[in-house]
């Protein structure tokens, strides 16, 4: 062989192994992902570490072409003049290889995975792939007109019931019903829900009788897949509820699997009084937001019949939102606490079939008594009963929140989108794991997805997006948002932080002042993310002492909240951490 050859042939054989060598070493380095979750590194790291990665490769091929390791000594190589052009250009050739071979990982990692993408106002993009349906509000018929309450309740119901089907995707209740009073045609409901089938019905009652008629229907096309009427008195409704669901799942032609069933006979009451109560208990809350007039529904069913599970079930869910909305005293709290675990014992105990019953004793556990096990259990349990409960899945992702396994919870929070995608609370919750995440722009993107679906009730995803800001430091956003907020202490909050931050001192210390009077007694885990925010951890400590003493529920959050990543090398917040017996890793 040719000189000129020869070293050619040893250059190839040198830049061969040079670039295996390289491939292993850019695996290994790629592990840094877990690392980097460990130790809450933004998802910027990892995008900036593929760059490198990518822009090494040509660099390598043109080192490991030109040099050579001699005796642990760099020396570059010699050429023949026989083998120059050739080698020139099949040198520059294999440039151009690793340059080819990193440009799809830079455009990847810097350009398309880097840049926001807006949130898609509908989740159909594509054709379902599952058997699919939307349950949407039954027409009230009657002749007064006066039993709304009672047409949306059997609907709800239904669509409960098909929530259980193992292989149905049944869309949350939030979602379908945001079409009611309107007139979308079928074709673009089931666009903007993903569903390949509708189910429509009316619902006419009169004394004691009750008569329903449903349609179900596939979206694309209009096709009528049957429709059907019932006739039965008041105390026949249970079993119309369940006959039509299991019609759904024939049509569906979705094949149950052993032991699974359309409906859930601890639902029933013989009580058509008690089942009135507790459909105007959802009524109640889904139009008005009130806890207090729910619970006070529910509180008549079960007076009516003690043993009716799902009222004591809503009931302990109403409890515990009641609790959740903040600014109660710790004596309330303690109240609420008992008052919404007995209901919920009481609803597992009665309907150990139940999926609501296990949600309410889960949230219980969960929020309450910061039982993370027994509510992962209960939690489980549910979405075993009934797979596409958006809420549940909602559940486990804001529990996989508190123990700061933050990649679980966007599995269950985006879930939860996918199956109630026009509820704006999913979102805003959604945005808010993206924030824990420090995935801030994705997280901006989800809240802005739940402010355009709930525009008067968007104090959370507004927040959320200031506060989202505020941790990136872009403080003229965050005072931009912050602006948007209905609530003066939130507003006060950012504020007082931005004002920090920009070295107006006695801003930032009015502003602290004000917000210890407002949430010393009923927020003060509050307290602690703002004294934490503004560079004060021994204060954030002692209001986080606090908060524990008197059960703050925001406490849920305290190994995952951003604000308070400077304390975890303090021993007193790990202390903290074994006492609520959160994990310490």
């Amino acid at each position: 062989m040719e000189a000129g050859s020869l070293v050619a042939e040893l250059k190839r054989r040198r830049v061969f192994r040079a670039l295996v060598g390289y491939g292993i070493a850019a695996f290994a380095v790629l592990q840094i992902e877990p690392v980097m979750h460990g130790l809450h590194w933004p998802d910027e790291v990892l995008s900036y570490v593929v760059v490198a990665l990518a822009v090494g490769f040509p660099v390598v091929v043109s080192l490991a072409w030109i040099f050579d390791v001699k005796a642990g000594r760099i020396e570059r190589t010699a050429s023949t003049p026989a083998a120059g052009p050739k080698g020139v250009r099949l040198g520059l050739a294999l440039v151009g290889i690793g340059v080819l071979a990193a440009a799809p990982g830079v455009v990847w990692y810097f350009v398309v995975r880097g840049t926001p993408r807006p949130v898609p106002a509908s989740v159909a993009a594509a054709p379902a792939t599952t058997p699919s349906i939307a349950v949407l509000p039954f027409a009230d018929m009657s002749p007064g007109k006066d039993q709304e309450y009672f047409s949306d309740g059997i609907a709800e119901e239904i669509l409960d019931d098909l929530a259980q089907v193992e292989g149905l995707r049944v869309i949350g209740r939030t979602s379908s019903f945001s079409f009611k009073g309107k007139n979308d045609d079928l074709r673009a409901i089931g666009e903007k829900l993903g569903v390949a089938h509708v189910l429509e019905g009316s619902v006419r009652r009169e004394g004691n009788r009750v008569r329903i008629t449903t349609q179900l229907i596939e979206a694309a096309g209009g096709t009528h897949v049957w429709s059907k009427s019932f006739d039965k008195e008041m105390s026949g409704i249970f079993a119309v509820q369940d006959e039509i669901a299991k019609a759904v799942v024939e049509g569906l032609k979705i094949k149950l699997l052993a032991g699974k069933r359309t409906g859930t006979p601890e639902k029933q009451t013989t009580n058509p009084e008690a089942y009135a109560q507790f459909l105007v208990g959802n009524q109640l809350w889904l139009r008005t937001g009130s806890h207090d007039a729910a619970i006070e529904a529910y509180k008549k069913a079960v007076a009516l019949d003690p043993n009716y599970a799902p009222a004591w079930a809503l009931l302990a869910i109403q409890t515990y939102g009641r609790a959740d909305d903040g600014d109660q005293t710790p004596h309330a709290l303690a109240e609420g606490r008992e008052a919404a675990l007995v209901a919920a014992e009481k609803a597992v105990t009665l309907a150990p079939e139940l999926p609501e019953a296990y949600e309410a004793r889960g949230l219980v556990r969960w929020a309450f008594l910061w039982d993370w096990s027994g509510s992962k259990a209960d939690f489980e349990r549910a979405l075993s009963l009934a797979p596409s409960r958006a809420d549940a899945h909602r559940r486990v992702g804001q529990l996989s929140l508190s123990l700061g396994q933050i990649k679980e919870a966007l599995v269950g929070l985006r879930r939860a989108t996918e199956l109630d995608p026009l509820n704006w609370f999913n979102w805003v919750w959604l945005g808010s794991g993206h924030i824990y995440q420090g995935e801030l722009r994705m997280a901006r993107s989800a809240l802005g997805r739940a402010a355009e679906l709930g525009p008067k009730q968007h104090e959370g995803a507004s927040y959320y997006t200031a506060y989202s800001y505020l941790l990136e430091g872009d403080y003229d956003r965050a005072l931009e948002w912050n602006g948007k907020l209905a609530d003066e202490k939130l507003r006060l909050s950012i504020a007082t932080v931005v004002a920090h931050v920009r070295g107006h001192s006695k801003e930032a210390r009015d502003g602290l002042e004000t917000l210890t009077g407002a949430w010393g007694v009923t927020q003060p885990y509050l307290l602690a993310s703002e004294y934490e925010l503004v560079g004060e951890p021994d204060h954030a400590l002692e209001w986080l002492a606090k908060a524990y003493s008197v059960h703050d529920m925001n406490m849920r959050f305290v190994k995952a909240e951003p604000a308070l990543r400077p304390l975890r090398s303090d021993p007193r917040y790990t202390d903290l951490l074994k006492k609520m017996n959160l994990p310490l890793d």
